[in-house]
């Protein structure tokens, strides 16, 4: 059956619509065109984008989408691999171009309208994704919820959009160690974000407050980074004293 004659069952299938596919295989074919050999006929761009499509879609093993496929289960493995670098190499410069002020400033009045947050330029945690553990990998990548992982560090907007990501961490390293020695947290921390400069805030006569990066106690508080006070060290009559202030 030729699912492209079947739009919603296309869309169930790759988890996105015919059009989307054309569009982005349109993108990715030079990068997923191989030469045929008198061995073999290469596998199509087409094969290809929807192979490793169906891997990020379903997260079926690769011994499962050599049944799907009748392809083998290294090649499938292989074809993921590259198609993926392939994606990235190709398209991280539309998706995820370098944050100048012009973005900042967007990110910030974003988060202004939808959460009333000002000088806010993107919310920041970590995502721990779960893998099989590396071979001679000791503890390394065994994390604190007492599973095998890597963590996806990301810096996001008000609308769950990735602005920054840092990915491939070991799994029981702690999320502000993460942030603090990945390329993002030593560019912050050397002022090479290209950060607008401090504004006052909506109703303030001054002074100009910086710009910040919102996250969770997990990470330190520092002049770009704002996180809440530690719960460990709240009481009831602490937090009704820091809202009674608020209010």
């Amino acid at each position: 059956m030729d699912l492209r004659q079947h739009p919603e069952k296309f869309h169930g299938y790759c988890r996105m619509s015919v059009r989307s596919f054309d569009v982005l295989l349109a993108s990715l074919r030079p990068g997923l065109t191989f030469q045929d050999t008198n061995m073999r006929r290469c596998i199509s761009p087409e094969e290809r984008l929807i192979v490793t499509l169906r891997f990020l879609a379903t997260g079926n093993s690769f011994s499962s989408l050599h049944f799907e496929f009748l392809l083998g289960v290294s090649t499938i493995s292989r074809i993921v691999r590259q198609t993926c670098d392939v994606i990235w190499q190709t398209l991280r410069g539309a998706v995820m171009p370098e944050p100048v002020a012009d973005l900042w400033i967007q990110i910030a009045e974003g988060f202004y309208v939808d959460a009333q947050f000002p000088n806010c330029i993107g919310a920041l945690d970590g995502k721990h994704i779960r893998v099989k553990k590396p071979p001679h990998s000791g503890s390394r990548y065994f994390n604190y919820k007492q599973y095998f992982s890597v963590v996806l560090m990301a810096l996001a907007d008000s609308k769950y959009k990735f602005i920054i990501v840092d990915i491939g961490a070991y799994g029981s390293t702690a999320d502000a160690r993460i942030f603090s020695t990945s390329r993002m947290g030593a560019r912050l921390q050397a002022n090479q974000l290209a950060l607008p400069k401090p504004r006052l805030l909506p109703g303030s006569t001054g002074p100009p407050a910086p710009f910040v990066i919102v996250a969770d106690e997990g990470f330190a508080l520092t002049p770009h980074v704002m996180r809440p006070f530690p719960r460990r060290n709240l009481t009831d009559s602490v937090t009704a004293g820091v809202y009674l202030t608020i209010g």
